[in-house]
């Protein structure tokens, strides 16, 4: 039996109103001084988001967003860790 070792490539597409966004759990300081840690006890995470759907309001992939840590649904995607969220969850989009 012969196997295939080809690199799989996944896209994930929300549906309704989620979107997909990939956790940055790295400790940033934006350029109007906000702290944003990478500690277990923070109450939000930041992350990217990879996709949503078209007619969701306020965000687009490539945005970086805050969200509650407990928000979401985890998942892994080609070896990456994503979470889908619904678009109410997210708290903010960070601009820096």
């Amino acid at each position: 039996m012969l196997e295939d070792t080809r690199p799989l490539r996944l896209s994930l597409e929300p549906l309704d109103n989620y979107v997909v966004v990939q956790p940055t759990d790295e400790e940033a300081e934006t350029r109007a001084g906000l702290i944003l840690p990478a500690s277990a006890e923070a109450q939000c995470r930041r992350g990217i988001v990879t996709a949503s759907v078209a007619d969701v309001e306020g965000v687009a992939p490539g945005d970086k967003v805050l969200f509650p840590k407990d928000a979401g649904y985890d998942i892994r995607l080609g070896g990456t860790a994503q979470k889908v969220l619904r678009r109410v969850e997210l708290l903010a989009r960070i601009h820096d």
